[in-house]
């Protein structure tokens, strides 16, 4: 079994499979998003009951985050993996058959608790990499991460229209399965960089994020891009079920491929980091968003403004992401999953907050109170980045 040091490198095959396998894990918290509508069909819920499955399985999301991702300081890696790829697995079954509401939302909290793999890799691929490659590096795991993201939705609704919404569940169950073996045979083991007890762990965390303002901005500039990039995808299915598109879950699928040329972009935004700051990187993002924003609600109902909207919230929300996350990680290298732990937990709290926020605005006002959500969350990040300018804090 290979031992990695600390800015020693890292084998391009171990990347591959930590990309991979990120991406199989973090696409649990999407699969539902192409399917709402057909579980509101079968199940017999509300939009509003149906959306929750969304929220929910973001706040374990991001509850994992916060209380798994610190153990990777003291515990060994391979061992989370494991033990999270299995519960995921058992977790997908219990969606898989689920019968009411209350088990949907059960199922969906704890797939999306132990969903965290991509985010033990990321600092892997930091904190080991030459320092020539750090943040080239961070954009291939993030590329792994975004291409799983937007697959998921693509995979999602043609499964959702062919086989029924219960078929990808059962799927799930068997990726995480075969996940799980794969991690057991080829994930490397890490030196712990802590000693201690898991409160005393947990109390650096908080300490950590007290004490650093440059960390704060790092993770809640970037959780503001996020939660406008979700804000879109909150509520597609509902939009594209109405007139004039009339289309079903696998038209949100077919959207979603749009999402994958920012994926595919994600390694080359890695190298624009050092030529153009983290500051600038992040200004660039928020004006992506709100002009896919002004977009889609300007001609959210055709395919063709669907489609560039979602392109430009995608690749916005990777400009915003990478930049600040590479900032972020490098803070305290000795310390890289707490501030991972914090960079993320950020980012889906804010995501879950849009996705909810999303939900509302559907409700009160359609598609057009969906866009101008969007865009109060870009705004937002913009704002964070005016401030910065002020201050001083951007590397």
């Amino acid at each position: 079994m290979i031992r990695l040091e600390p800015h020693k490198g890292i084998p391009s095959y171990i990347l591959l499979i930590m990309s991979v396998l990120g991406a199989f894990s973090v696409a649990n918290l999407y699969y539902n998003q192409a399917l709402l509508e057909l579980i509101c069909q079968n199940i017999g819920i509300t939009q509003v009951q149906a959306n929750l499955i969304t929220v929910v399985t973001q706040v374990g999301y991001a509850l994992g985050l916060l209380l798994v991702i610190p153990l990777a300081d003291m515990l060994p890696v391979r061992r989370i993996v494991i033990s999270s790829m299995t519960i995921a697995s058992v977790s997908a079954v219990v969606i898989a058959t689920a019968s009411n509401a209350w088990l949907l939302w059960s199922g969906s909290f704890f797939l999306g608790l132990c969903s965290i793999t991509p985010q033990l890799f990321i600092p892997m691929a930091t904190l080991y990499s030459v320092p020539a490659d750090k943040a080239r590096n961070l954009g291939y795991m993030v590329s792994g991460v975004m291409l799983g993201i937007l697959s998921a939705r693509v995979l999602s609704g043609y499964i959702g229209e062919w086989f029924g919404w219960r078929a990808m569940f059962w799927i799930i169950a068997g990726l995480m399965f075969v996940s799980m073996a794969v991690s057991l045979r080829c994930i490397p083991q890490v030196r712990e960089s802590f000693r201690g007890t898991y409160a005393e762990l947990m109390k650096t965390v908080g300490k950590i994020f007290c004490s650093y303002p440059r960390i704060r901005l790092y993770s809640l500039r970037p959780a503001m891009g996020f939660a406008s990039m979700l804000v879109i995808w909150s509520c597609m299915a509902f939009h594209l079920a109405q007139p004039p598109f009339n289309a079903g879950s696998d038209a949100v699928g077919m959207l979603g491929l749009c999402g994958v040329v920012g994926a595919l972009l994600a390694s080359g935004i890695g190298r624009l980091v050092g030529r153009l700051g983290v500051l600038r990187m992040s200004v660039i993002g928020a004006l992506c968003q709100l002009t896919a924003w002004a977009t889609v609600l300007v001609y959210g109902d055709c395919y063709t403004g669907m489609i560039a909207g979602i392109i430009l919230a995608d690749i916005g929300a990777q400009f915003q992401q990478i930049s600040n996350q590479s900032g972020c990680l490098q803070v305290l290298p000795e310390a890289t999953n707490r501030l991972n732990t914090i960079f993320m937990t950020s980012l889906f709290i804010c995501g879950s907050l849009g996705t909810l926020c999303a939900a509302i605005a559907w409700q009160q006002a359609g598609w057009a109170g969906v866009c101008i959500t969007g865009m109060i969350f870009a705004s937002l990040s913009l704002l964070l980045s005016a401030y910065d300018r002020v201050a001083g804090m951007s590397r």
